[in-house]
């Protein structure tokens, strides 16, 4: 039986029965179902989950909301979060992945493929590292620790979304090497992912963001995709 907790944010009941069903058939027991953004976050002062499957269409307080408020507080920033949405346009998705968002699926979705990213987002959050990847990694006043799954900039600590700290320390690992976005997609996220470069563009963005004047140490290499500066 998994022990993985897993918070179901959805406000359509038959939609609530069909996730809790499939996903108790594959063993995931533990398991809070809620139906609006408020009762989310007022459920998690009490379960902490290991992935949230998130509704965007909520009634109040939508999903984009209670994505934005979990990964704005330092207890929940890392909590791995799937986007469950009707919407398949690309700027729906993207405007999800720059409040934080790890993934997403559109409505409707096969069961198999819901499953199966659940799964991947659970074994990417607890994978193991070689020796080498569970070290530190020093660029300038740049640190990174994956196996804490910390980071600090000038000496100051930088909260970052699971999928913001894997590209930064993608790119931070190997200096003056230039990565395409499929490349950044398929080491990420995994073979085969359907996520547009453009999204591989807001994930730049948030990081250049939150690392501010030090910005820079991400670049563009036009046409081709980013490289971490090597001084």
């Amino acid at each position: 039986m998994a022990k993985e907790k897993i918070l179901i944010v959805e406000d359509e009941e038959d939609i609530q029965e069909l996730i809790r069903y499939n996903l108790e058939k594959e063993g995931f027991k533990n398991l809070k179902v809620v139906d609006s953004g408020e009762k989310a976050i007022e459920a998690l002062k009490g379960f902490s989950p290991d992935v949230i499957l998130l509704d965007l269409m909520l009634p109040g307080m939508d999903g984009l909301a209670v994505c934005r408020h979990f990964k704005s507080v330092q207890e929940t920033a890392t909590i791995p979060i799937i986007m469950l949405t009707a919407k398949s346009e690309e700027t729906d998705i993207i405007i999800g992945l720059e409040m934080g968002a790890d993934d997403y699926i559109a409505k409707p979705f096969s069961n198999k493929v819901l499953v199966a990213r659940i799964k991947s987002v659970l074994r990417r959050s607890k994978q193991t590292f070689n020796d080498e990847d569970s070290g530190v990694i020093k660029r300038g006043n740049l640190v990174m620790n994956r196996g804490k799954r910390e980071v600090s900039l000038n000496g100051k600590s930088i909260t970052m979304t699971f999928s913001e700290f894997e590209i930064l320390y993608m790119l931070a690992k190997r200096p003056g090497w230039v990565f395409t976005r499929n490349q950044i997609v398929n080491d990420v996220k995994g073979d085969d992912y359907p996520v547009t470069e453009r999204a591989i563009d807001v994930q730049i963005v948030g990081l250049r963001k939150k690392l501010k004047s030090d910005e820079d140490i991400i670049e563009t290499v036009r046409g081709v995709g980013y490289r971490f500066k090597n001084d």
